[in-house]
């Protein structure tokens, strides 16, 4: 029989959407012993890290377009 923790990763890469079923469910029916923590874990730090670099590329675009704005209005148009 295969360690708990190959076995959880194996079902993570074989199907990931079922596996995001699964994990929500027992979230949401507050069922512990069917939670996938490790993976789990990995997962929420991988989308935190994803929205802090979304997040830093957004606030970088909106800085360059105020300077943009404000030390170049010859080059000011519609499409700002």
């Amino acid at each position: 029989m295969k360690p708990q923790a190959a076995r959880e990763t194996h079902e993570v890469e074989r199907d990931y959407y079922e596996w995001l079923r699964q994990q929500s469910r027992a979230l949401r029916e507050h069922r512990p012993a069917f939670l996938d923590w490790r993976n789990l874990a990995e997962e929420l730090e991988a989308m935190a890290r994803s929205e802090e670099r979304s997040l830093t590329s957004q606030v970088e675009r909106l800085l360059a377009h105020s300077l943009k704005w404000a030390y170049q209005p010859q080059e000011r148009s519609g499409s700002w």
